[in-house]
């Protein structure tokens, strides 16, 4: 079996982790890079020995032989890279949000749809190993059916420092990092009926905002809180580590700081520790987040190989746009709102 070949546009702050990651599996190789930053485009490809270095991405995709390619540039740029990528016949992966708007987003599913293309999201907060784990506590039903949660993500790591454009925009923690923990939410609880929202902006120095605090209500009965923060003052800041606590009508579990999991039940109290693997190439606190990178690209390569839909398609990722949506809708009416695609 071949290898397949794979292209990468955008090589910034978070590529290296992709990058890594698919030198990590055996049956791919990235065989040319783009990023309109000359002196970028080549130190990443000096480091990971990719001679094909492009600064326009229509040129590489005339030019390559690609079985895919992996978009990890800024939202602004996602719809037209993506369609481009549709108009070449070309599997894509986007960075989350794959688009500025629903609108947009729906668009960008359409165009790939009709192109008869696959779109996977790179929503890479699914595929951490103690959110696996605890997705495998409740099939298990020990439990039992949830009617509660929280998901929380409050820190005061300065994320500004290696991202400063997340300082600039009017829109910052629901579209950047609210925005995992509302499609962790719909992965463990399943769809949301009604959202409502407030948000707060304490660092001055930023545009948007950076707490932000959701309630939900979900089609299977459950009503769920997502919290997330980059002004909080923790005494142990677990940064990035996602926590929660879910209650269900036959006993409790929490994922608490350092990867524990806890489950009472009927029998009485358990604990795990459920740790994410440290990856040669990673380091300590971002472990988590970068085993989660190989583990979906692990998935889009069996995808690609059996002809089956990502799970975080574009088509599955409208919802979780939706709910992004809703929640700058409701933050700014002050009102309880349904998504809608």
């Amino acid at each position: 079996m071949s290898k397949l070949r794979g292209a990468m546009i955008g090589v910034g702050f978070f590529a290296v982790n992709q990058l890594n990651a698919w030198h990590d599996i055996e049956d791919v190789e990235i065989v040319a890079i783009c990023d309109r930053n000359p002196e970028r485009l080549n130190k990443m490809g000096d480091r990971f020995a990719i001679a094909a270095r492009y600064q326009d991405a229509a040129e590489m995709l005339a030019r390559e032989q690609l079985d895919f390619v992996d978009i990890a540039t800024t939202v602004s740029s996602h719809r037209t890279l993506v369609e481009l990528a549709a108009d070449h016949k070309m599997p894509v992966i986007c960075q989350k949000p794959f688009a500025t708007s629903l609108h947009d987003a729906r668009a960008v599913v359409a165009t790939c749809n009709a192109a008869g293309v696959p779109l996977m999201v790179h929503e890479n907060f699914r595929w951490q190993t103690p959110i696996l784990a605890v997705k495998n506590m409740l099939a298990s039903d020990r439990i039992g059916r949830p009617f509660w949660a929280r998901f929380s993500f409050r820190t005061g790591y300065d994320v500004y420092a290696g991202q400063p454009y997340l300082a600039e925009g009017d829109r910052f923690i629901i579209e950047d990092t609210g925005i995992h923990l509302l499609d962790v939410a719909r992965f463990l609880l399943g769809e949301v009926t009604t959202i409502a929202t407030s948000v707060q902006r304490i660092n001055n120095t930023i545009r948007g905002e950076d707490v932000a605090t959701m309630l939900m209500s979900h089609a299977a009965g459950a009503t769920s809180v997502v919290d997330c923060s980059f002004a909080s003052r923790p005494e142990f800041d677990r940064f990035p580590q996602t926590l929660m606590e879910i209650e269900g009508e036959k006993g409790s579990l929490r994922l608490d700081r350092d990867f524990s999991l806890t489950v009472v039940d009927s029998e009485g109290t358990s604990r795990a520790d459920v740790s994410p693997f440290l990856l040669p190439w990673a380091e300590r606190p971002w472990h988590n987040i970068q085993e989660s990178v190989l583990n979906i690209q692990k998935h889009w390569v069996q995808c690609l190989r059996l002809g089956t839909a990502p799970a975080t398609s574009g088509h599955d990722n409208l919802k979780t746009i939706a709910l992004v949506e809703a929640a700058y809708e409701g933050a700014k009416s002050g009102t309880t709102v349904r998504p809608g695609l």
